[in-house]
């Protein structure tokens, strides 16, 4: 057994600052721990008490008569790195750390938190600032909390890590309510030591789970929660994931558009997504999506039979099914006609969708013939079954009647409890029927369910291929030119354009470019040259000059400084403006696809691909990137507009992710807005560009 092995499952516990008052939170340890069977040696340390709960007490951490698996330290801060030390010394494999005070309150807090680091040395430790963890597997509770007094835990398949204590309690207590069986909750905390990818992995291994859940603040450390996570998927185990903070911007402050259009939310999203985790978007839906999942079964499609006792309960779940993108069509007409059969002469309405059955009332043979008939028809992918009032006096009637069906097929089987009924749901969902109070639940549950069966997005990585040489290029903001220049030399293709300071210049230029140009002011200093009057567009060599003098002049009280060096490029017309930009926070550094333009931020219509480990994206996923997009038809030839050039989009994608993965750190900021994708065949050009270089460390 490795330590977190001995941490979740150990044969024998040490109490540190135990009481003998099992009313007091210090009590309530020993009591748990002898309330539901724990069959190990359990020892309390409290120095002024020689017997608690009828086990006998020791001194110190050194009197014990054995080395425990497991210390767990009730001691307040300023005490708990002594028994943390004592008990690494004598070989403890682990200790949970209850106590707050430490890096959540400030810089002393931190420091005490390091102390209690060194104390621990080689062992490992849960918290501080944690609940603990509780086993439901094997009824073993390491917790003081009194979130955690029932008398029976419903154990089942579901394994919960959260980086919030209360949350532990909080969601044991609606699965005992619901009859939802969990295995494991970890608490990680302050996540000093043991974090979440250290409970993920050991989830992956553990028999007794099916599902895992979390509930996260923060990922600590992406590139072992992404391990974990890849562990966990191979071994057939999903995810789902509760992210708090989506109220947050999230975003530094930047020049340019790309930071407000990621934010630090919208990487979890993409970040999520890439691993195949399941985003949980409610608190609900962290115990509802696992409930679904729990029972075994996989969705393959988005066609639902409903089978309803209630006519309106029916309504209510076809819309919510309907606005989560899942369809409700009536029988094929052999599952239409043995329907029939079932109610010869009655006015159930059994030929449609939703399946009514209200006047027929709860019959048991009736239900499990319609049950039978939908789950064997080629029409549907799912069912829901709703219970409706008559359900409430004999809940084990509906329960068993779906129950007996479940081998028939494995296709989802859900139930919606249309009336107020907490016995209804947990009856049915203790029979392997997940079961919900409200109709969104459902389609949420059966949402999750879809995304269970797709494949993560994580195994696809990039290559270097050869290094780019960018020696010859400056510290700090680039101008435009120079951002092209760089975009170019990694093969983004870019418009042509001359750099004048003088109107006769721009005269010139504007002839050799030939038909319509633009006029841009060139400055390091000036990120955003619409905001001040710097972009002209529609000119010719016999306006240009003029324009580049007035433009001049309003510009200077504007920017603070006269311009002194111009842009004239070649116009692009008749193509989508895209924006292509790179985003990088804590959990990684993204590639940013977009709507472009000036109305960039207005449009919102983005999405986000994390870099791999190493390398740049690939042409494929760059292709689905594009896809990804709402306004992907623009691209893809709407109402009869010629199809645009979305390979050289993706060839463009792939070169700008390569830039920013060979660039790494040194890259502050880089963006182009917009690229312009013309009509198929004809390419990309990059039209404008915003790079931020950081000196070489």
């Amino acid at each position: 057994m490795n330590a977190i092995e001995r941490l979740i499952r150990p044969r024998s516990i040490a109490v540190i600052g135990a009481s003998a008052d099992p009313g007091k939170t210090s009590g309530r340890p020993v009591a748990y721990l002898k309330k539901h069977g724990f069959g190990g040696a359990i020892y309390p340390v409290n120095p002024k008490v020689g017997e608690i709960g009828g086990l006998r007490c020791y001194a110190d951490v050194a009197s014990l008569p054995d080395v425990p698996d497991v210390g767990l330290v009730l001691l307040g801060a300023e005490r708990a790195h002594v028994a943390v030390r004592e008990l690494s010394e004598r070989g403890t494999a682990a200790a949970i750390v209850l106590a707050s005070g430490y890096t959540e309150t400030g810089a002393e807090g931190a420091a005490r938190q390091t102390q209690l680091m060194q104390a621990a040395g080689s062992m490992r430790l849960l918290g501080p600032n944690t609940i603990g963890l509780v086993n439901l597997t094997d009824n073993i509770v390491l917790s003081a909390s009194g979130a955690l007094a029932m008398d029976h835990f419903p154990a089942g398949s579901i394994g919960l890590v959260s980086q919030s204590g209360g949350i532990l309690g909080a969601v044991l207590s609606r699965a005992a309510a619901r009859g939802v069986g969990l295995s494991k909750l970890v608490s990680t905390s302050n996540e000093a030591d043991l974090e979440l990818a250290d409970i993920i992995d050991f989830l992956a291994d553990d028999s007794a789970t099916r599902v895992i859940a979390l509930y996260i603040e923060a990922i600590r450390n992406p590139a072992r929660f992404r391990a974990a996570v890849l562990k966990a998927r191979r071994a057939g185990k999903p995810i789902v994931a509760f992210k708090i903070g989506r109220s947050e911007a999230g975003a530094k402050a930047a020049v340019s558009h790309t930071g407000a259009l990621a934010g630090s939310d919208r990487m979890y999203d993409a970040f999520f997504r890439q691993l195949g985790v399941i985003r949980a978007r409610t608190f609900e839906d962290l115990l509802d999506i696992p409930a679904a999942l729990s029972a075994g079964r996989k969705l393959s499609g988005r066609r639902v039979a409903i089978l309803t006792s209630t006519g309106g309960a029916g309504t209510i779940l076809s819309d919510s099914l309907g606005i989560a993108g899942f369809a409700t069509p009536a029988p094929d007409a052999d599952s239409a006609a043995q329907l029939r059969a079932l109610q010869s002469g009655s006015h159930a309405m059994l030929d449609r969708n939703p399946i009514d059955v209200t006047l027929a009332g709860l019959q048991p043979d009736l239900l499990r013939a319609a049950i039978h008939i939908l789950l064997a028809s080629p029409s549907y992918d799912a069912l829901a079954v709703i219970a409706g009032s008559s359900a409430v006096g004999s809940p084990a009637l509906l329960a068993d009647a779906i129950h007996d069906c479940l081998p028939l097929s494995d296709k989802p089987v859900i139930a919606y409890v249309s009336p107020y009924a907490p016995d209804v749901v947990s009856v049915l969902t203790q029979r392997g029927v997940p079961a919900y109070t409200s109709a969104e639940s459902c389609a949420r549950a059966l949402d999750g369910l879809l995304k269970a069966g797709m494949p993560g997005q994580v195994e696809i990585s990039g290559s270097m291929e050869t290094l780019v040489d960018i020696s010859d290029f400056p510290v700090g903001t680039l101008d435009e030119a120079q951002a092209k220049a760089l975009f170019a030399r990694f093969g983004v293709p870019v418009v042509t354009e001359k750099i004048v300071a003088t109107a006769g210049e721009a005269e010139q230029a504007a002839r050799d470019l030939g038909s319509k140009v633009v006029l841009k002011i060139l400055s390091r200093e000036i990120a955003h040259k619409s905001d001040v009057g710097g972009v002209a567009v529609n000119l010719t060599a016999e306006t240009i000059g003029e324009r580049l003098a007035v433009m001049a002049e309003e510009v200077a009280p504007k920017a603070g400084k006269r311009p002194e060096r111009f842009l004239v490029q070649e116009m692009i017309s008749g193509g989508v403006e895209i924006i292509l930009g790179m985003h990088r926070d804590s959990l990684g550094t993204a590639i940013l696809l977009g709507m472009g333009g000036i109305a960039a931020e207005l449009f919102q219509d983005t999405t986000l691909r994390l870099l791999p480990p190493e390398g740049g994206l690939t042409l494929t996923e760059a292709g689905a990137m594009a896809r990804e997009l709402v306004t992907w038809p623009l691209l893809d030839g709407f109402r009869g507009r010629p199809r645009c050039d979305v390979e050289a989009l993706a060839a463009a994608i792939v070169a700008f992710s390569r830039m920013v993965a060979q660039l790494g750190e040194r890259l502050s900021e880089a963006e182009i807005n917009p690229v312009f994708v013309l009509p198929a065949g004809q390419g990309v050009k990059a039209a404008d560009g915003l790079v931020v270089l950081d000196a070489s460390t």
